[in-house]
């Protein structure tokens, strides 16, 4: 029998007295054991990362620098292995965990880069004023504290990277929770955080049950927070710490719009290739996944039979395989979940033009058009296989459908006029707006976060810098400036 997996406790590898299981969502086959850390472990942990807080934000930028390059190649030298371990707990295609694994490269070294620049000071003159004669100011940031980040169970790797590197970067001891799913690919970053030279007590990787994890929201030694995740769970966690600086990454009901002046064949060719795509890819869980087609009423009839046989043409099946488009949802939960809600549209009058089955945890890729406003697929986030598509009447009220959503995350505008591209970035309510494309477009180093209740705060290393630190100015006198 293996040993259950480590975690590890203040750059330590140490043990429980439970385990949990991982299991794979397509064939139910044992991923690993791994061990749960007791509150008193917990506890340790906490009470070192608190202790050594002074210590790391005065570390050497060389210190940080050289451990998140050395991260970076790590995971570049582990990435099949890793993208296996992604596949299995997850239940993603392989060639998506593959390339998780090198955003995540990308994520480390891009917060390698960002903390050799980090915090060289913004000097100003005071002496514009005749009380600031001789005074010159020096702005500087530093860490807010010890940082909880929560990661979720879409991006195991890719997202627990997104907590960690930018804490590193600034100096700020990071307790990283990774969802009960899928916390072997944290643990695996951790093993490569051990071969580091980061203070003891900098870093933790803690899977513990999320029963547990309003202790640790309330702890006031963790002053940061990081979550992504469900809404319901961020916000309750905001509300529950006010005081706290409190960064949420959560839902999306992601939005393409293809507007008039996308209308060549090629043009409609490459829209529906891209929603088919990434309507599906992940299962479709993803927050930024293409949930909703607004597509200009000139050209529906053309653009709907092109999303549909580009959905039928995603290879479904084993996650394993290299041919596989779309592989299991994170568990058969989770996929009774999303055929509930497809059947509840199809009953209120939904037209079901492909898909609508479930095998296991497996959802075929989904297109249904005619969707009700009012039933729960046209409302809130699927993270699933599933796609709505509908017709406007110009770009006013594409942009009006965009909006009328709780959420706004990101949205994709197809369109090949710059005005037009202008407009869509002053009217859509969201975090983010990619112009000829889908909504499932993120580079790791740009600010990625949402507007309403699509979260508060950025992520994108440089901007979680920014979150994790706060300016602190420094005013020189008697200076001859």
């Amino acid at each position: 029998m293996t040993a259950p997996h480590a975690f590890w406790l203040a750059g330590r590898e140490a043990t429980g007295e439970e385990t949990f299981d991982v299991t794979n969502s397509w064939d139910g086959r044992l991923v690993g054991t791994v061990s749960v850390p007791t509150e008193a472990q917990v506890e340790e942990a906490v009470a070192a990362a608190y202790a050594v807080r002074e210590e790391f934000a005065a570390t050497p930028a060389h210190v940080r620098t050289a451990a998140l390059d050395h991260v970076a190649k790590r995971l570049t030298e582990r990435t099949e292995e890793i993208a296996q371990l992604i596949s299995a707990e997850n239940g993603k295609p392989i060639k998506w965990a593959r390339g998780e694994v090198g955003r995540a490269v990308s994520v480390f070294r891009w917060a390698a880069e960002e903390a050799r620049r980090f915090n060289a000071g913004d000097a100003q003159r005071l002496d514009t004023d005749a009380g600031g004669t001789g005074r010159l100011a020096l702005t500087r940031r530093f860490p807010r504290g010890t940082v909880l980040g929560i990661a979720p169970f879409n991006f195991p790797l890719n997202l627990s990277a997104h907590k960690v590197a930018p804490a590193i970067a600034v100096g700020a001891p990071i307790i990283l929770k990774p969802a009960p799913a899928t916390p072997i690919s944290s643990l695996v970053l951790g093993e490569i955080l051990a071969e580091t030279d980061l203070p003891a007590g900098s870093w933790s990787v803690l899977p513990v049950p999320n029963d547990r994890m309003p202790a640790l929201v309330q702890d006031e030694r963790l002053p940061v927070i990081s979550f992504t995740g469900s809404g319901p769970v961020g916000w309750s966690i905001l509300d529950s710490a006010p005081r706290k600086h409190v960064t949420l990454e959560l839902g999306g009901n992601g939005a393409a719009v293809v507007l008039a002046d996308w209308s060549s064949e090629e043009d409609l060719d490459w829209a529906a290739q891209r929603i088919a795509t990434f309507s599906n890819y992940q299962g479709g869980q993803s927050c930024i996944s293409v949930q909703r087609v607004i597509a200009d009423a000139s050209l529906y009839e053309r653009l709907v039979p092109k999303v549909v046989a580009a959905v039928e043409a995603q290879v479904t099946g084993d996650p394993s395989d290299a041919a596989t488009d779309v592989g299991p949802l994170v568990s058969e939960d989770a996929a009774k979940r999303v055929e509930s809600w497809v059947d509840e549209a199809v009953e209120k009058g939904a037209a079901l033009l492909t898909g609508g089955k479930r095998d296991g945890a497996t959802y075929a890729p989904t297109v249904l058009a005619d969707v009700p406003a009012d039933v729960t697929i046209a409302c809130e986030e699927v993270f699933g296989p599933v796609l709505t598509i509908t017709k406007a009447e110009g770009e006013e009220a594409a942009f009006a459908a965009v909006n009328d959503s709780p959420y706004g995350l990101q949205a994709g505008v197809f369109t090949h006029d710059l005005q037009t591209a202008f407009r869509a970035h002053r009217a859509l309510e969201t975090g983010g707006v990619i112009i000829g494309d889908v909504p499932s477009y993120r580079a790791d180093q740009m600010p990625y976060g949402g507007a309403k209740q699509s979260g508060v705060g950025r992520e994108g290393v440089r901007y979680a810098m920014d979150d994790y630190t706060y300016e602190r100015v420094l005013v020189l006198t008697g200076l001859a400036l």
